[in-house]
This record gives structure tokens, sequence and C-alpha cells, in this order.
């Protein structure tokens, strides 16, 4: 029923999911020194997005349509810098092992792809969902603004993941019967 605050406060389970209670952890299969760290200076992150496709079939002057093939965007996280540099070390060097600098040779899939994970968090810590991205290979990492004028700021910089699928593992958050 519309314009029934009751009515709405009784559909939003749990008072809503909060935005900033998640982790990341991601598992750098060239240089892991960093894996336990990311998971705290990750920052910034999302929920994966998904598209189906589509195509058209034209019939008599009318377009029939079909779902097409599910496609994955490109994931990205913006991560907390700390002056041993141990996070972003480790992202360079998956990167370089992936396209060397230098030599511009690279690493087989199976030894550059890995995997990595990012968990919604209820407010009583619990794990509401997790999403599971398999595949993962970093394709960018942003460069790191610095300027005189910025005080009080810790830097930041982000990256971007390119994956094969991401699924969800344990709880789903569909509804029990």
């Amino acid at each position: 029923m519309a314009f029934n605050i009751n009515e709405f406060k009784s559909q939003l389970t749990g008072g809503g999911a909060r935005a900033n209670l998640f982790q990341v952890q991601i598992l750098n299969p060239i240089d892991s020194s960093a894996d336990l760290k990311s998971a705290f200076m990750i920052k910034t992150a999302a929920l994966p997005e998904s598209t189906v496709g589509e195509f058209v079939v034209p019939y008599f002057g009318r377009e029939v349509k079909y779902a097409g093939d599910r496609k994955f965007g490109p994931w990205s996280v913006t991560i907390l810098n700390d002056e041993d540099f141990l996070v972003r070390n480790s992202l360079e060097a998956w990167m370089n092992a992936i396209n060397s600098h230098d030599s511009n040779t690279r690493a087989l899939p199976q030894d550059y792809k890995s995997n990595a994970l990012i968990t919604q968090y209820g407010k009583d810590g619990s794990a509401l969902r997790t999403y599971v991205f398999e595949g993962m290979f970093p394709v960018s990492v942003d460069s790191i603004a610095m300027g005189w004028d910025t005080n009080d700021a810790i830097q930041e910089f982000g990256v971007t993941f390119s994956y094969d699928l991401w699924k969800v593992e344990g709880n789903t958050g569909n509804p029990t019967t």
C-alpha cells in the first residue's frame, strides 16, 4: 500500500544492506606477498555486473528478440597506498608477468589468471553474500596523483580487472520457504 511507512519498513529486511560492510580478497598468482594486506587496503569496490546480450530476427517487418550470451564487464577497485607500496608492487609485478615492460614477453594464462572474492557483510558481521571472480587478472593500474597542495590525505589508486566469470558462493540472498 502506497504512503504507508510501516509497510515500507516491514519490507526492508534488516534495515537494508550497508555499502561499507564489505571485504575483498585478491589472490595474486605472481606475487602473493600482499594478498593478506590487500583485504585491508581496498577502500572501494562494487558487486559485479553482468549483461545478457540480445539478437534480433526480422520477420515480415517485425523484430523478434532473443536472449544472447552473457557478458561480464570489467571490475574496478580503489586501493589505499601504504609507505611500503606492498600492494602496488605486487600488482605491478603481476602486470609485468602478463606482459614485460622491457622484453615484451608474457606468462601463460594458467600462470597469470587467478580468483578474487568480494563479500557483503550484515550489520551483525555475518557474511550475506560472496561473489567469486574466476580467471581474473589486472588490465590497468592507475596513476597516483601527487601534489604539494594535497594535505591530510592518504594516496590511493585504482585497479581494473578483467575476468572470465563470476558466481555466488554460500548464501545467495534468496528467500527461504
